[in-house]
């Protein structure tokens, strides 16, 4: 049995990927907190449930998944009591593990974890820091995971998410040019969404971005000429730049 505490959009996903189309699932018990999402959770999955409050979710479930944000992990963790036996894993992002022990104290098996939306289809790939038996379980169900026993690593797989938002404002800002070009809105979402939702898919078998990136780069042709276009304006070196001072801030939580 797993309780959820904090259900968003990441925790949403977590109990979708555990529940949907599954023949034995697990027991899950959400935090009333969001209580539109957990209603309509346990309303589409028999085997998942909304506690009273978020106490009942640390008292009734061995493994207990943090999704709250950051900025409130003080004040929910805080004032409740977590059993000594307690499994508790984290997805809140600049959160250390040391941080984390302090409030689930005296319960000592906590480890971090970066879910993607992914896990929902059971095809995410989930560092898990520092390696634990319970965690490695779970996200193994929502697809894969990758055990990190060195901080500075999880800190930079974390820093890559933040790119996630830039991501979609680079779709919306195509798709915006298209509608500039009097192409209705709903069709320039959809071709700009088509365009883009396999393109990733041969690096599955190990092939690296930039080979795929030379192979559509034809020679004189219009992908040479875009590219080139953002190269000269250094648009990949404030992505780096960005990065870094993304982990900049992480590693100075």
């Amino acid at each position: 049995a797993y309780g959820v505490l904090g259900v968003g959009a990441i925790g949403a996903a977590i109990v979708t990927g555990l529940c949907e189309n599954v023949d034995d699932p697990p027991r899950v018990l959400l935090s009333p907190r969001n209580a539109e999402i957990a209603a309509g959770l346990a309303q589409r999955f028999a085997s998942v449930e909304v506690a009273e409050d978020n106490q009942a979710v640390v008292d009734g479930t061995p493994v207990v998944i943090v999704c709250v944000r950051p900025q409130v992990a003080q004040a929910v963790l805080a004032e409740l009591r977590f059993p000594a036996d307690r499994v508790v894993i984290s997805a809140m992002a600049g959160v250390p593990v040391t941080a984390l022990q302090r409030l689930v104290a005296p319960a000592t098996d906590v480890a971090r974890v970066i879910p993607l939306p992914s896990v929902a289809r059971r095809e995410g790939i989930t560092p898990v820091h520092p390696p634990n038996a319970a965690a490695t379980a779970l996200f193994d169900r929502l697809g894969e995971t990758v055990e990190l026993a060195d901080v500075k690593a999880f800190e930079a797989f974390s820093a890559s998410t933040a790119t996630i938002a830039a991501h979609f404002t680079y779709l919306n800002t195509i798709a915006a040019w298209l509608e500039s070009q009097e192409i209705p809105a709903p069709a320039a979402t959809r071709y700009v969404a088509s365009m883009f939702a396999g393109l990733a898919e041969p690096t599955r078998s190990g092939e690296r971005f930039e080979h795929l990136a030379r192979e559509h780069a034809t020679q004189g042709g219009i992908n040479e000429q875009f590219l080139k276009q953002l190269e000269q304006r250094g648009t990949f070196d404030h992505v780096s730049l960005g990065l870094q001072r993304v982990l900049d801030r992480l590693n100075t939580t």
